[in-house]
């Protein structure tokens, strides 16, 4: 959500995750005191993607789709050479697990950190001064630069931002299964955008929500475990996102905004016909 509000997009998610939890497992060692050490060795792995990413994307004006898609494929490329230092049996720490699968009024760890996630965001983006011009930045880029804003600082920003959330995903997701694969990231190419364009936001940049943001994923969410259930292939998983995503785009906000405005000006323009007439 963050880099799309900045009028970009990331395809570098997988990568991102899948690497942020093999490095959990390699620096944890299976030692419940490297836990934190894991945690933060994750965390800064992802940043420096995020920060390679953004630098491409901020500084050098490349296309955001292809920047992240390269990246994606060389954080893969680092995955795989560090994968083979890491025994096939390895896992997380046993306390790393059973903290994952403990459940506090009814929910696991997971789920109330997701909830602390979500609402440490939006504090941030409604409620500091950080927040405020980063929102400004995505609504009106032009007029922010204009008003002296370091536009490009804010871009930066949301993808190494972004990429630290993934990096804590993929953390969460190695305690969760205890033994990550290289496909573990595979599954979130399409879902976090489909998510972030149900939730209403605009490919193309601007203003969005963070809580309808988590609604969309949540219905993600709801929606996969329904086609588990149902017996249905994965395939027809990526074929679902890929229809919410074209789905949420035709309904995107800044679609319906056009389609009012041109409604509107055809009205005035007949109407001005008619007087003249």
């Amino acid at each position: 959500m963050l880099v799309v509000m900045t009028g970009g997009i990331d395809l570098s998610t997988p990568g991102i995750m899948t690497l942020a939890a093999f490095v959990t497992v390699g620096v944890s060692a299976g030692s419940s005191e490297n836990i934190l050490k894991g945690l933060a060795m994750a965390l800064a792995v992802s940043a420096l993607i995020g920060l390679a990413n953004g630098f491409l994307v901020g500084v050098f004006r490349l296309n955001a789709l292809i920047v992240t898609l390269a990246i994606g494929q060389v954080t893969r490329g680092v995955l795989l050479k560090y994968a083979t230092q890491i025994a096939n049996e390895a896992s997380v720490p046993a306390a790393l697990s059973q903290w994952a699968i403990r459940q506090v009024f009814g929910a696991s760890w997971i789920f109330w950190i997701a909830i602390i996630t979500i609402l440490v965001v939006s504090i941030v983006l409604g409620y500091t001064g950080v927040g405020r011009r980063f929102r400004s930045v995505g609504a009106n880029p032009i007029a922010a630069r204009i008003s002296g804003q370091r536009v490009t600082l804010y871009v930066v920003l949301a993808y190494v931002v972004a990429a630290m959330l993934y990096g804590l995903a993929g953390f969460l997701l190695a305690a969760l299964i205890r033994s990550p694969t290289q496909g573990l990231g595979l599954p979130y190419l399409l879902g976090p955008i489909a998510a972030v364009v149900i939730g209403g936001a605009s490919l193309s940049g601007g203003l969005a929500s963070v809580f309808s943001t988590s609604l969309a994923a949540f219905f993600l969410t709801v929606l996969d475990q329904m086609l588990r259930v149902l017996g249905l292939p994965t395939s027809l998983q990526y074929v679902v996102f890929g229809v919410a995503i074209i789905g949420g785009m035709a309904v995107s906000g800044d679609r319906i905004v056009d389609m009012v405005e041109g409604l509107f000006q055809r009205r005035f323009a007949k109407a001005e016909g008619n007087d003249t007439g």
